[in-house]
C-alpha cells in the first residue's frame, strides 16, 4: 500500500481544473468513502457534489500541510488551505483530520473539523456547502 495525502487529494480535486473531478475522486477515495465536516456526514456522492460546488467558485490556492502522520491504515494530520475564489475574495482554513486508509492506499473516511481563519461569514460553511 502506497497510501495517498490530504496534500495530493486536494490538489487533484480543488486546483487541478483539468482533472476530471471523477477521476481525480477515484485516484484518491475508495468507492464506500464517507467524510464527516464539523459533525455532518456525507456518503461518496455527497462529497463528490460539495467538490464539484466548490470547483465552481475557486479560482485558485495552496494547503500547506503542518503536521502528517499514517501509522497503518490511519491518518492524521492538521493543514491550511488557502483558496482565492473567482470573485476575488479570499478564504483560508484551518484543519484537523483522521481518516482512514482502505487497503489500497485511498481513503476509506475522512473525519475532520475546520477552523475559518480569513473570510465572509458566508464562507464558514464552505467545508461542507453543496
Amino acid at each position: 500500500m502506497n497510501p495517498t495525502g490530504i496534500r495530493a487529494a486536494l490538489t487533484d480535486l480543488l486546483f487541478t481544473p483539468d482533472l476530471n473531478l471523477y477521476e481525480a475522486t477515484d485516484r484518491h477515495f475508495a468507492p464506500g468513502y464517507r467524510q464527516r465536516t464539523d459533525g455532518e456526514w456525507a456518503d461518496r456522492e455527497g462529497f463528490v457534489e460539495h467538490i464539484a460546488h466548490l470547483r465552481t467558485i475557486v479560482a485558485g490556492g495552496s494547503i500547506e500541510v503542518h503536521d502528517e502522520l499514517y501509522e497503518g491504515d490511519r491518518y492524521a494530520d492538521r493543514h491550511t488551505v488557502e483558496i482565492t475564489k473567482t470573485d476575488g475574495s479570499t478564504v483560508r482554513t484551518e484543519v484537523y483530520v483522521f481518516g482512514e486508509f482502505a487497503p489500497d492506499g485511498r481513503f476509506s473516511r475522512i473525519e475532520e473539523t475546520t477552523l475559518m481563519l480569513q473570510g465572509s461569514d458566508a464562507d464558514r460553511n464552505i467545508g461542507r456547502a453543496r
